[in-house]
This record gives structure tokens, sequence and C-alpha cells, in this order.
């Protein structure tokens, strides 16, 4: 049986090989004609039931399995089908599991064998067309839809493609992984095939489908506000063609701007006190009433002793003591100045002798540098010198510095 059906395989590939100008000249055209080809390829294609005939009185078409093959491998954007059927998918898993099951409680081990590889083949083959089904529609996504020409296309294929993620998530829900385990049981190719890898796999492929549907939304609004936009456009040109003499009026010097042209979030009303009006009396008189007044006879008056004498005296001197690292690396600099050679901070610190540990020396340097004004920043170059931290991305571990003069 396998021979057999290894010789079938082999031949077919070949057909496809041998005529592939018949075969691609059908995918670009949708249809060939009998005629614009040879009698025997035509029959030999027919046969192999790689071309087919939907009426009596039609071309000759591409199978769909065939179809499906070429937009798969050539990546064709204009694909735009995708197999939502989960419900029958669902109902083959069971079945062969079922079977499976059977078989082994039978103890005929070569019918589980094969069982189990069917079953094996169609949960590869469920998960591969719902990941090639994503990628379909994040294809699509990503170039907008750009293998249509008009919005109003966009949105009619942005609209199928939700209601393809909606169908594509209700039929995800049908699958209970309860009920999986209950059906698996303890044998453990069951659960390792139906626990593991495939709810890890639909786990995956529901969220990015949930991300595939927010993306969706996000373009359709994108869509439906550039058609509005060229509504407005296309109307206005319109306008302009059936009244070639319209000018455009003023708006802004209106005392009521029309609603297509205020646009802008509306300002504070102008307002002005009516002292005429009789019911804000009160409020007016209690305003006036908080208004402070400045009277010069309320000043305070400085009293003038008289015969006062004043004496001056020096001020106490006091002094505020520089920091001593601060001070060490004032002298590091004026080195590096008076020798004109490179210099590292912390040679200079294992000569000098100095008491301070390493770190704050290398802070101190550093914060000195970045001290110094721009006129004087620009006489001198400091280089870190370190390397990336092994762990965290994007953290570098200073050693040292050196400091020169530009």
């Amino acid at each position: 049986m396998s021979s057999n059906l290894h010789q079938a395989g082999v031949k077919l590939l070949k057909q496809l090989g041998r005529h592939a100008d018949v075969i691609m000249d059908a995918y670009l055209a949708g249809s060939i004609n009998d005629t614009a080809h040879d009698a025997g390829v035509i029959e030999k294609l027919k046969k192999s039931g790689i071309l087919w005939r939907p009426e009596p009185d039609q071309e000759l078409r591409l199978k769909r399995s065939v179809r499906a093959l070429l937009e798969e491998a050539l990546s064709d954007e204009r694909n735009r089908q995708i197999d939502s059927n989960v419900g029958s998918s669902l109902a083959t898993i069971k079945t062969l599991a079922d079977h499976y099951k059977e078989a082994r409680h039978n103890v005929d081990y070569s019918a589980a064998e094969a069982y189990l590889a069917d079953l094996n083949e169609h949960v590869y083959s469920f998960t591969d067309s719902l990941r090639y089904s994503i990628r379909v529609l994040w294809g699509r996504i990503n170039n907008e839809f750009g293998y249509v020409g008009t919005i109003s296309a966009k949105i009619r294929e942005n609209e199928l493609a939700q209601s393809q993620v909606s169908d594509l998530l209700n039929g995800l829900e049908m699958f209970q992984f309860s009920e999986f385990g209950e059906i698996a049981g303890d044998i453990r190719e069951l659960r390792r095939l139906l626990m593991t890898s495939l709810q890890e796999t639909l786990s995956q492929c529901t969220q990015e489908l949930s991300i595939v549907q927010s993306r969706l939304y996000e373009l359709l609004g994108r869509f439906r506000q550039i058609q509005g936009r060229t509504r407005l456009l296309k109307g206005w040109l319109l306008h302009t063609d059936m009244h070639p003499d319209y000018q455009v009026d003023n708006h802004v010097g209106h005392k009521k701007i029309p609603n297509l042209f205020n646009c802008a979030e509306a300002l504070l009303a102008p307002a002005s006190v009516d002292v005429s009006n009789p019911h804000h009396e009160l409020e007016l008189m209690s305003l006036v009433a908080q208004v402070k007044a400045i009277s010069r006879d309320t000043l305070p008056s400085i009293a003038r002793e008289q015969n006062v004498t004043f004496e001056m005296s020096d001020s106490e001197d006091f002094d505020i003591p520089e920091n001593p690292l601060k001070i060490a690396v004032d002298e590091y600099f004026c080195e590096v100045i008076d020798s004109g050679l490179r210099q590292s901070a912390l040679s200079y610190l294992t000569d000098k002798q100095l008491q301070w540990d390493a770190e704050s020396w290398l802070y101190q340097v550093i914060g000195g540098y970045e001290g110094l004004a721009d006129e004087h920043k620009n006489y001198f170059e400091l280089e870190p010198i370190g390397k990336p931290d092994p762990v965290y991305n994007g953290n570098f571990i200073i050693h040292d510095v050196e400091l020169w003069l530009a």
C-alpha cells in the first residue's frame, strides 16, 4: 500500500515539474484554453486531478489544492482564503483518538500505530493551518490590504478579515481540554499530543488572534476616517465645478462661524461690568469693599532718636573649608595640564598614595570634569574605560577613566 502511494506521489510531482509552464499559466490567468497547449498534456493533467472543468462550456481551471499549494509556496498576497472550519477538525481529532484507544485496548498494535500516525498528522496539519491563517491575516494587515485599490474595497476586506477572525475564535472556544483529558486518560502519547502540544499551540494562537482583531479595528477606523475626508473633498470639488464663480468668504470675520470651519476650541466670551444692573449691586459693593486703599497716614513712623552715634567695626571673617577630595581632583587636572600627557585616574591615585577609595575617586573625577564650564571643558577629553555588563544589556561598567588635553 505504501509503495503504491509512493509511486503515485512521485508520478504526480513529476507531472507538476514537467508541465510547470501550463500550471503557472492557469494559476496566473485563472483558467486556460484547451487549444493554447498540447492536447496530450492537457489530458494528462486532467486525469491527474490537477486541472478540472467546472462546466462543459467553460475553460479549464486549477484544482483548489494545487492553487493553495502555489499560494503558500509563492506567498501570494492575493491569497485571502482562510480555513475557519474548526468544528470538523475537532470532530476528526476526537474520532481518531477513540480509534487509537480501541485498537490499543484490543491489543492491535499495528492498527494503533496507524491511527496514532493519522492523529499526529491531523493535529499538526490543523495547527499548521491555524498558524498559516494567522500569517495570512498579518500579511493583509501589514500592507493595509494593498492588493485592492479603493478605500471601500479595503473596508470590505477588513470586514471580511474580522468575520474570519471571529469564526476562528469561536471555533477555538469549542476545544474543551477537560474533555480531551478524559479522552486521553493515562495514555502518555495522547496526553502529550492533546494536552501539551495542542493546548500550548491553541493558547498562543488565541492570544495572537486577539491582537490581530484589535489591529483590524484600528485599521477600520483609519479607513473610515480617510473615506469621510475623501467624500468631503469630493463634495467640495463638485460644488466648485457646479459654481465656478464661488468665492470663499472671510468666515473668521463673521460673528458666528459655521460649524464646518469652527474646529478650534471656544474661548471665553468677552465680558464687562454692567453697573446699571440693580441685581448686581450687592456683588459690586462687596468687590469695592475688598479693594484695599493706600493711606499714607497709616504708614508706621520711625522714631528718630537724637544724639545717636554709630560705630563701624570690622566684620568677622570666616572661611568655608574646601573639600580635600575636590582639591586632589583639581591637582590631578593641573598635573595633566603640566605634563600634557594622557593619564589614568587610578594610576594617579596609586602614584600619589591618596587615601580615598577608587570608586569615590572616579566619581569625583567625572563630576569635576562635568562641572567645568563649557569653555574650560573644551580643553580636556575624558574617556571611560570599562566593559559592557555581562547580564544586563545597555549597562557599561566603568573601571577607570583617562584624561588628556584636547
